[in-house]
C-alpha cells in the first residue's frame, strides 16, 4: 500500500469518525431535549423527534433479552465492526464505493454499540409518519448502516452488470470499419 493510498483510507476513516460524532452528539441532544421536555414535531404529521430506548436490534427485534441480549448483541456488533474494518483495509484504494459504504457501516456499528455498551440500550429519536404508515424510530447510526448497506448492494449490481457487459463484449466483438 502506498502512502497516498493510506492517506485516502485514513480520510475515509476520518469521515466514519465524523459520522460517529454526529450520531453521538445527536443522541446526547435527544436525551437532554426530548427525554426530559417531550416530543418535538418538526413537520407536523410527517417528521417528529421523539426519545426512544431500543434494547433490541433493528426495529426493536430481540428487545426482551435483558442483559444477555445486551452483551450478546454487543459482541455480535463488535465482531461485525471488526469484519467491516478487515474488509476495509483489504479493499483496493480505487474502489471508492466499497470504501465509502464500509466507512458508513463502521460508523453506524460503532455508534450503536457504544450506546449499547455504555447505556444498555440504543437511543433512537427520528420518527417518520405518512398518513397511516409509521416508520420505526431510528437514529443517525441506523441511517448510516442503511446507506452503507444500500451502497454495497448497489455496488454488487453495478459490478455484476459491468462484468456481464464485459463478457458480452468479449464474446461478441464488433468489428470496426
Amino acid at each position: 500500500m502506498t502512502k497516498k493510498d493510506l492517506l485516502w483510507k485514513l480520510a475515509y476513516l476520518a469521515i466514519a469518525g465524523g459520522v460517529f460524532m454526529v450520531d453521538q452528539t445527536t443522541k446526547s441532544w435527544a436525551t437532554r431535549r426530548l427525554h426530559f421536555d417531550g416530543d418535538m414535531p418538526v413537520i407536523s404529521g410527517f417528521l417528529n423527534f421523539v426519545y426512544a430506548q431500543n434494547t433490541g436490534v433493528a426495529f426493536s427485534m430481540l428487545d426482551q433479552g435483558g442483559d444477555t441480549s445486551r452483551w450478546g448483541l454487543s459482541a455480535v456488533a463488535i465482531i461485525a465492526g471488526t469484519l467491516v474494518l478487515y474488509f476495509f483495509w483489504r479493499t483496493p484504494r480505487s474502489d471508492d464505493r466499497i470504501l465509502g459504504s464500509l466507512a458508513l457501516l463502521l460508523a453506524g456499528i460503532a455508534g450503536n454499540v457504544t450506546d449499547r455498551l455504555r447505556l444498555g440500550f440504543v437511543i433512537d429519536f427520528i420518527d417518520f409518519k405518512f398518513g397511516g404508515w409509521h416508520y420505526p424510530t431510528f437514529n443517525v447510526a441506523d441511517a448510516s448502516i442503511c446507506v452503507g448497506a444500500g451502497l454495497l448492494v448497489l455496488d454488487l449490481f453495478l459490478t455484476k452488470r459491468n462484468k456481464t457487459l464485459e463478457t458480452s463484449a468479449i464474446q461478441n466483438p464488433q468489428s470496426e470499419i
